[in-house]
């Protein structure tokens, strides 16, 4: 396990935290401010301690920073002003307030992110609890820091000599933590991807109507970006996601008479398969093991001369596996084999030709980076409207209308076209990096990753944990220091996985940060482990 440089901010729970939180608080408010008399064992354990939730900064096991907060009254400003209700303002409502106590951070650590921290799982607790505000006794020489944070005094000074404090409140409505001190979070998710400013200020816009000239004119400047991209002939742009592009795909091929190949390493595939089924298609499904690539041979044997279509996903979302364009089109041959492509993890995050794919499928909340909410159907053909395919699904009808037979948005189509100005030739190349980078890290600290290092770079990379760590655990602390990692998706749950994406363009300064987190949780998690056995032990 490779050893963090960074720190680690939780909420206590174990015995062996509680201990140092003990002697933390000694030093701070014992030796330092003299609030509370020395003791010759040098630990201070607060009057609120059994309905304290303390949130501590760890940094190589051993913590170093704490916050606590209470929602139970009476509070200790209670003990100090009497009622508080009575000194705050009318319109805050007591009964729904938490107190905030017991800042403290060692002094070597005084003038780093540590502070920070605390309150970005401070800000996390606050939201989750739903609390109208909360209250604290704020020392005076950090009354400058507290307003700046949003607190208000509501009261006069309390204490004495050299522990003296500010009564301070703040309400929900003015909350500011998020927006004035906290570095906005950092995603790793496949989707939906953080957007830019510029194409959040384009899909803000006044909306217009589907019937004007300046939407069409827009919709063919948007499709003609598409099959740029993807040197496809044709695109339709639906208004709808993932699910809707795939179904109109199944109602394609439920006009063919010949049959079909399904491929299935993943959930993605299973999907697939699952919508053939829905769809009456004739077809076989050939299956491998999650994250495990098709072989050469296994494919040849599967392509005989009875298929008539092959249908799989490009980027395995719930692995990261390639399954890849070219290897099976080289496959294919000459044979007249229509090749049926998902594409909805790698258009915009890796290069991809459609010039020999039969139908394949895209949407705008992944690689391409725009607001989700539009589906894309690639192909190369003309095709015609059938009375046999309910008329949502009608890739026909689109193609007659130039992608709009029916309602659409204007401000997904804005928001659309101004992502897909950027420079995709340097995102590839920005991708490969990350993906090099970040399997590296992970391959040397231990880790078990997919796709297998002999496999095509992929924009999504997946970590197989051991039993001793929980995935949910782990995304849990990731988010609430800031990183948001794939791990809420049943499938990922139920094997112990967690995932990094990047079908957005997170820098490498970025996910250093994201790893270097990622390892002290994992270190830390090992070393709570390592501690129970010892004490189970003596």
């Amino acid at each position: 396990m490779a050893k963090s440089t960074s720190y680690l901010f939780k909420i206590a729970q174990h015995p062996q935290e509680f201990e140092q939180i003990f002697r933390l608080n000694h030093e701070t408010f014992a030796e330092e401010i003299p609030q509370h008399d020395r003791n010759e064992q040098r630990l201070l354990i607060d009057s609120f301690h059994h309905q304290n939730t303390y949130i501590i900064a760890l940094k190589d096991h051993k913590v170093i920073g704490m916050i606590s907060l209470a929602d139970k009254r009476p509070f200790s400003l209670d003990k100090k002003l009497g009622d508080i209700g009575a000194h705050l303002p009318e319109q805050i409502d007591v009964n729904k307030l938490c107190e905030i106590r017991l800042l403290s951070i060692r002094k070597e650590y005084r003038k780093t992110k540590v502070f920070v921290g605390l309150l970005r799982m401070l800000y996390h607790v606050f939201q989750e609890k739903g609390y109208a505000g909360a209250v604290i006794s704020g020392i005076l020489r950090e009354e400058k820091l507290y307003k700046h944070i949003g607190f208000i005094p509501f009261a006069h000074l309390v204490g004495s000599g050299g522990a003296t404090y500010q009564p301070m409140y703040i309400s929900k409505d003015h909350i500011q933590l998020s927006e004035k001190v906290l570095p906005a979070p950092v995603s790793f998710l496949p989707g939906p991807v953080l957007v830019t400013d510029n194409v959040l200020k384009a899909f803000s816009r006044q909306g217009f109507s589907h019937r004007e000239n300046i939407f069409m004119e827009m919709m063919g400047r948007v499709r003609s970006m598409l099959t740029e991209l993807t040197s496809a002939k044709y695109v339709q742009v639906m208004l709808g996601t993932g699910t809707l592009a795939n179904d109109t795909v199944a109602a394609q091929l439920s006009l063919l008479n010949g049959k079909g190949l399904v491929l299935s390493n993943g959930e993605f595939g299973e999907r697939l398969a699952q919508r053939a089924a829905r769809f009456n298609l004739d077809c076989r499904i050939l299956r491998k093991e999650w994250g495990q690539p098709f072989q050469k041979d296994e494919l040849m044997s599967a392509l005989d001369s009875k298929v008539d279509w092959i249908w799989y996903v490009h980027c395995e979302t719930s692995t990261g596996t390639v399954n890849q364009i070219e290897a099976i089109t080289k496959l294919i041959d000459e044979r007249p084999i229509k090749q049926v492509v998902d594409c909805i993890s790698t258009i915009g995050a890796l290069p991809v030709s459609l010039e020999k794919v039969y139908l394949a499928t895209a949407v705008s909340g992944k690689g391409i980076e725009s607001v989700s909410g539009l589906a894309f159907v690639f192909y190369n053909h003309v095709i015609l409207p059938n009375e046999q395919i309910p008329p949502y699904l009608d890739l026909g009808l689109y193609h007659l209308h130039n992608s709009v037979p029916y309602t659409h948005s204007s401000s997904l189509l804005a928001a659309l076209e101004q992502a897909l100005a950027k420079d995709f030739t340097k995102k590839f190349g920005d991708v490969a990096e990350w993906f090099a980078y970040t399997y590296k890290r992970l391959n040397e600290a231990g880790f078990t990753l997919l796709p297998a290092a002999n496999q095509q770079c992929s924009p999504i990379m997946t970590v197989c944990l051991d039993p001793a760590l929980s995935s949910v655990e782990i995304g849990d602390w990731m988010k609430k220091q800031g990183f948001s990692l794939h791990y809420q998706s049943s499938y990922l749950q139920e094997r112990n996985w967690i995932q990094i994406s990047m079908l957005a363009n997170v820098s490498i300064e970025n996910t250093e940060a994201m790893l270097q987190i990622f390892f002290a949780v994992c270190s830390y998690l090992r070393h709570l482990q390592d501690g129970s056995r010892e004490a189970l032990a003596n």
